[in-house]
Parts: C-alpha cells; structure tokens; sequence
C-alpha cells in the first residue's frame, strides 16, 4: 500500500476518533445515576429512564472499544504494520479498509472469529 493511501487512512482514523470523543463527552451527562425517590418520579418513569442509562451505558463501552480499535490502527500505521491482518500477517483488501480503516482482521480471518467467536 502506498504512503498517499496510508496517509488517507490515518487522517479517517483521527477524525472518527475525535467524533466518538466528542460525542462520549456529551453522552456522559446521560449515563449519570438515576434517581430512585419514586415521590418525584413516578415508577414507569423511573424505569425508562433506568432503561436510557443502561442503553447510555452500553453504547459508551462500546464507543471505548471502537476508540481501542482506532489506536491500535494508529500504532499500526506508526510500526509500519498497518493493512496486515493481526493474526495471519496476510494484506487486508483495500474494500475492507475503505469500509473500516481500524480493521485489524483480514475477511478469512474475520470469517473465523465470527465463526468461532474468538
């Protein structure tokens, strides 16, 4: 792969990571603890509003796992190992990097994961 198209990638990978701490910023006042007197809050709203945390919640964990996903792209590019699968050293397509440029997997090997769920 050459530098021009690496260099692409690593500008996507730094904005989708300023996007996703953009928004766990402002998604942190959502995931804050509910308030559990049922005098100011009726029950079904005290449930729903359980319910978005636990939702706000979930999708922080994974917006940390897609911000682990990125940095380790980026070390990728920094070690000059960026575009080889992880687990097998083989190139990833460039379809698939244009999809997700914070794969870490190529198709055979992401096949096989989902497979085996490991």
């Amino acid at each position: 792969m050459d530098e021009d198209r690496i260099e692409c990638f690593r500008q996507q990978l730094l904005h989708q990571q300023q996007a996703l701490r953009g928004l766990q910023e402002t998604a942190d006042e959502a995931a804050g603890t509910v308030e559990l007197d049922q005098t100011s809050v009726g029950r079904l709203s005290r449930m729903d509003a359980l319910q978005g945390q636990a939702m706000s919640q979930e999708r922080d964990r994974r917006r940390q796992l897609e911000l682990q996903k990125i940095a380790a792209a980026l070390r990728r590019i920094e070690t000059g190992e960026y575009g080889d699968c992880v687990r097998c050293g083989e190139e990833i397509a460039i379809r698939r990097l244009d999809l997700d440029p914070a794969a870490p997997l190529c198709i055979v090997c992401a096949r096989k994961t989902d497979d085996t769920g490991r």
